[in-house]
């Protein structure tokens, strides 16, 4: 009986749990922050909305501003398009 219930527990576990988040970027700010903290030890700070707020809180450490590559960008409404017809002879 208790082999049952502990294997009904494990897999009601396995089912409910999050996976959790595996990514170096934030897809929410253009911008990141890639602050070193020695030779191969680094982490990035993306929050940043632009290059120059980035190089501000870069200034005097050890650190560098990135664009970030997995920004997900502000959705655009389909504006209208010039269309540009052709007059046939």
């Amino acid at each position: 009986m208790r082999i049952l219930a502990l294997a009904i527990l494990t897999i009601a576990t396995f089912l409910t749990a999050k996976p959790t988040l595996a990514q170096t970027y934030s897809p929410d700010y253009p911008v990141c922050l890639q602050v070193y903290q020695g030779w191969r030890d680094y982490y990035f700070e993306c929050a940043y909305t632009s290059l120059a707020q980035c190089n501000m809180s870069a200034s005097g450490r050890a650190a560098q501003c990135i664009i970030n590559p997995y920004y997900a960008g502000a959705k655009a409404s389909p504006g209208r398009r010039d269309r540009r017809h052709r007059r046939v002879d």
